[in-house]
């Protein structure tokens, strides 16, 4: 599996945001991420939205707007060339330290804080918001920066949003908790290839079977063999986009079995990894 990236912006010589206008990246496997903001405008294509945990299939032109140290795959993976994509990216303080802080800013700051971990736009907000989009590489610098705050007070009063990637950790919970669990994801993450034993994740928080169970269940909404099955499907997805036959996604991704493997992809995504790949790619199966 591609090793996640850090990428590191820098505004364009004329703005204080930097502007991409079809990089032309279908061939390329960038899962990646970085401080900025980014808004993703793409026409012509189908293919994978996938960003942090989420990954579904868009078909015909997507929208979205991504938070900050989010990861997420570049939207032009594998599609046609013969596509549009305008991607915007911009740092929370792009335009002056507390300038989103001001009154008339209120409401495009909400906007911002809800897409912390990602939003998607659809309907009537993805034609108004794409043809904003589409207009910006042909206005001035000035007329731009009017522009992308534009784009934004479209997208904060539209309806037609859903929310990607929300925070399983809420910031009213105390610090202990959320270090906790980030032990729990490093652990996951280091460790998902292999047979996890109850008693290793136990070890490095410090708690009772019963109570780590109640304690996960109450914080998670769900059981700590769900999020891990939940965690090695989304690797599944990952090494099946680049190609991997199901049986080394299987293997790859931390199952033992492959039966066990095909019944849980089932379950967390409606089809099996076979339907999943041949709607999301060529590749071998």
């Amino acid at each position: 599996m591609a090793r996640l990236r850090r990428e590191f912006i820098s505004p364009d010589p004329s703005r204080s945001f930097r502007l991409l206008q079809t990089p032309h990246l279908e061939d390329v496997f960038l899962w990646h991420y970085h401080p900025e903001y980014e808004i993703v405008f793409i026409d012509g294509a189908s293919g994978n939205r996938h960003i942090g945990e989420h990954l579904e299939r868009y078909e015909g032109r997507d929208l979205a707007l991504i938070g900050p140290f989010v990861p997420h795959l570049n939207f032009d993976y594998g599609v046609s060339p013969d596509h549009e994509k305008i991607v915007v990216q911009f740092r929370e303080d792009f335009l002056g330290t507390g300038f989103f802080g001001k009154p008339e800013m209120s409401a495009i700051r909400q906007l911002l804080d809800n897409a912390a971990g990602a939003v998607c736009f659809h309907g009537d907000t993805l034609d108004i918001t794409g043809e904003m989009i589409r207009q910006l590489p042909h206005l001035s610098a000035f007329k731009q920066l009017i522009q992308l705050l534009d784009i934004l007070q479209v997208m904060d009063e539209s309806t037609e949003i859903r929310m990607l990637n929300q925070s399983r950790i809420s910031g009213e919970q105390e610090f202990r908790e959320q270090a906790r669990m980030k032990r729990i994801e490093a652990f996951v993450a280091t460790h998902y290839r292999e047979p996890i034993a109850m008693s290793a994740v136990l070890d490095i928080i410090n708690l009772s079977d019963s109570a780590f169970c109640r304690w996960f269940r109450k914080l998670n909404g769900e059981t700590f063999t769900e999020y891990l099955n939940r965690y090695r499907i989304v690797r599944a997805k990952q090494e099946l986009l680049q190609g991997a036959s199901v049986t080394e996604a299987c293997y790859a991704s931390g199952f033992g079995h492959l039966s066990h493997f095909n019944k849980t992809f089932r379950k967390h995504t409606g089809v099996n990894p076979i339907e999943f790949r041949q709607m999301s790619g060529p590749g071998k199966s």
